[in-house]
């Protein structure tokens, strides 16, 4: 397995300085920036758009890894893919069609996700890992930062991890909600390899920033 991989949510950052907050980030140590896009429809919450994300695409090298809470999807995968997403990751429960979803998403040379909220069962993946570069497990119903970890979800990250082993494909297997140092190190025994956090990362303000990435990290 990889080592773990820390994805800050930039949905925590100071957006009045966004631009500034995701240099701090990367120079802070993480490995990927997470993007949460919400659209007051899917989840109970308005994020941004393709059009924000593009505006902070240059203050960065590193993955941005797009988790798109918006319903119906297909619409807008291009319009990110051209925004600068390196992963778009999409909900299971968005749209009746979730294979044309990855097939376009592949289409269009990005790494496919697929994401499952906390009462969707791991069972749902069986006919889909084939097809996936990263699967994400909810552990908070999405639409809003700060919300506390659902224990019951690394009951499914075991679950999951057996699956992608079974597969024998390289799969990420990530994990966002209510990850704090304690929670990431239960989400990493229990085989997630990423793990997306917000509230805990960006707490503190930019001089805290690497030690909350270390300390998710377990250093």
């Amino acid at each position: 397995m990889q080592p773990v991989r820390i994805a800050p949510s930039i949905l925590s950052a100071d957006f009045a300085k966004l631009g500034e907050e995701v240099r701090a980030i990367d120079a802070a140590g993480a490995d990927w920036i997470h993007i949460d896009v919400m659209d007051g429809h899917f989840v109970p919450n308005i994020s941004f758009g393709p059009a924000v994300m593009k505006s902070v695409r240059g203050m960065t090298t590193k993955p941005f890894d797009v988790h798109l809470m918006i319903s119906p999807v297909d619409a807008y995968l291009d319009a990110f893919a051209d925004a600068g997403a390196d992963c778009i990751t999409v909900h299971y429960e968005a749209g009746p069609h979730i294979h044309r979803s990855l097939q376009h998403i592949k289409g269009l040379g990005k790494r496919a996700g697929i994401v499952i909220c906390p009462g969707t069962p791991a069972k749902m993946l069986d006919y889909l890992l084939d097809m996936v570069d990263l699967v994400l497990v909810m552990s908070v119903n999405p639409g809003f930062g700060g919300q506390s970890f659902i224990p019951s979800q690394l009951k499914k990250i075991a679950a999951i991890r057996t699956m992608i082993e079974k597969s024998g494909r390289a799969i990420d297997l990530e994990v966002d909600g209510g990850v704090d140092a304690e929670w990431a190190k239960r989400c990493i025994e229990a085989g997630a390899d990423a793990l997306v956090a917000g509230t805990s990362v960006f707490r503190g303000g930019p001089a805290q920033y690497a030690a909350n990435i270390a300390a998710l990290r377990g250093d």
